[in-house]
């Protein structure tokens, strides 16, 4: 009896030596696929089982062997700009009178207005721009990825 690794990552066994030949046969497993023997915690590639082996395997037959399973996203795989929400929602909420938020998103200008207002009011202007900041970061927190490029990468809102 064996377990096996498929294409998808998954583990699948126990099997019987007839399955993994018919699984060969069928494409689903090739020289390359890693298999476990039952009893034994160490993971090999099906080559290296003679018993199973010894039928013809599918590159051998000219058949390509499975595709190897999709690679899972990772930051950088999402939408451009969607990885700036999380920065830009938690400055919001902790550092709004500072626009530092509005900085994150490429907002120069407002982010600079927002930071002057909070200063040269000597922090009166900061009470207001605090509760924007709160505002905003909460908006931005709760929208979708997508909600959010579409709107303030996209777009170019700049305010909530």
């Amino acid at each position: 009896m064996y377990k096996i690794i498929g294409a998808d990552g998954r583990e699948y066994g126990p099997v019987t030596v007839e399955q993994l030949r018919q699984w060969i046969a069928e494409g689903r497993a090739n020289a390359q696929t890693r298999v476990q023997a039952e009893g034994t915690n160490e993971w090999k590639s099906l080559s290296a089982f003679a018993d199973v082996s010894q039928t013809s395997t599918p590159a051998a037959a000219g058949v390509p062997p499975p595709m190897p399973p999709p690679a899972q996203p990772v930051a950088s795989d999402k939408l451009p700009g969607a990885g700036k929400k999380i920065a830009a929602g938690i400055c919001a909420i902790l550092l709004g009178p500072f626009g530092v938020h509005k900085f994150i998103l490429g907002y120069t200008g407002t982010g600079l207005t927002m930071l002057l207002i909070s200063v040269l009011t000597c922090g009166i202007g900061a009470i207001p721009m605090k509760i924007i900041g709160l505002i905003e970061g909460i908006v931005y927190l709760v929208k979708t990825d997508e909600e959010f490029v579409r709107t303030y990468i996209l777009n170019k809102k700049t305010w909530f």
